[in-house]
């Protein structure tokens, strides 16, 4: 082999072993930068609601320790309006970087239906992380009004056929609830939407609403202050927070149940490592005995859900919702 040759090998077999060289690190460094996320960069969680409601309350309980697992900032953001179609809108926009999450609750699930020309697609353009529990809707009226039990209410309501109704918004959950009962229980009435549950609530306290289907996290305090008088829960079974008060299927109303749940979702084009780390940052999060003993006195029911398995129910959710409102004849306005 000549002088030339040899060099022209060595030279091939050098510029190999340094593309080799490399190449090799390549896939340590994808890893580390996935892994990388949050980078110092604030995180924003939106929820479409106003400060005090259900879903504020319980994502706030959840989302403390999950921002100290991170060691990130997690801002909540409340943006309520339009039965939470307004903050979710935003949501579906944002960037898909895992800096900008959505706090929502049922009400997602019943937006389609509710507002046929959404600005968002509530599947196609999100991903569902974590479930944090599921929340019983509390039928309450104002204890002037001398109602005892949820039958009492339903015969009074369908004799009268002029009760008013308020809620957190159109297509949220707590219209969704009341709706549900009122199609079971067969009365017509008006409904009178507001921003956020708190309004909503102070309303029938004051004698200007009749009734309301409220989270019993928000609902609560002022039924353990006499301000309000509970009747039934929507929930398929009775919540342990408040035992005694039955559920309007027991009560004989069928169809009249309704699955609050609440939990965390991202843009739909989020890497799946973020969604990943998101589900099991929640997961830990969840299980720590003071969120536990929180989310209990919230009336918060325990309800794991994969990402894959979250994103099936917000469609059946979905689907169920469309069909009630169309054989209903509902209108929302």
């Amino acid at each position: 082999m000549s002088k030339d040759q040899m060099t022209d090998k060595n030279r091939r077999r050098f510029l190999t072993l340094t593309a080799a060289a490399l190449a090799a690190p390549a896939l340590p460094r994808l890893g580390f930068a996935q892994s990388a996320w949050p980078t110092g960069k604030a995180i924003r969680a939106m929820v479409p609601f106003s400060a005090g409601s259900t879903i504020d309350i319980i994502g706030r309980i959840v989302m403390d320790p999950v921002s100290r697992q991170l060691g990130q900032s997690i801002v909540i953001e409340n943006r309520g309006g339009a039965g939470g179609s307004i903050g979710s809108a935003q949501v579906a926009k944002a960037d898909p970087d895992g800096y900008t999450l959505l706090i929502n609750a049922a009400a997602h699930s019943g937006a389609p239906a509710a507002y046929p020309n959404l600005p968002y697609d509530a599947v196609a353009d999100f991903a569902c992380v974590a479930c944090f529990g599921s929340v019983p809707n509390v039928l309450l009226v104002n204890p002037n009004a001398g109602i005892k039990t949820v039958k009492e209410f339903a015969e009074k309501a369908k004799a009268s056929g002029t009760m008013t109704y308020s809620s957190a918004g159109v297509g949220s959950a707590t219209h969704w609830a009341a709706e549900r009962f009122r199609v079971s229980a067969d009365f017509k009435g008006t409904h009178v939407p507001f921003r956020g549950g708190p309004e909503a609530l102070t309303e029938v306290m004051t004698g200007r609403v009749d009734f309301v289907f409220m989270g019993i996290s928000s609902a609560m305090s002022f039924i353990q202050n006499k301000q309000l008088v509970p009747l039934a829960v929507s929930s398929a079974k009775r919540s342990p927070s408040l035992p005694d008060v039955p559920t309007t299927l027991e009560a004989g109303f069928a169809n009249s149940d309704y699955n609050y749940w609440t939990g965390l979702l991202v843009p739909a084009k989020t890497p799946r490592p973020i969604i990943d780390r998101l589900h099991k940052e929640v997961t830990i999060a969840l299980a720590l005995p003071d969120v536990k003993e929180k989310l209990s006195k919230q009336g918060v029911e325990p309800a794991p859900l994969s990402p894959t398995e979250m994103d099936a129910m917000n469609k059946r959710e979905i689907d169920l919702n469309l069909k009630i409102a169309k054989a209903a004849g509902l209108k929302f306005n």
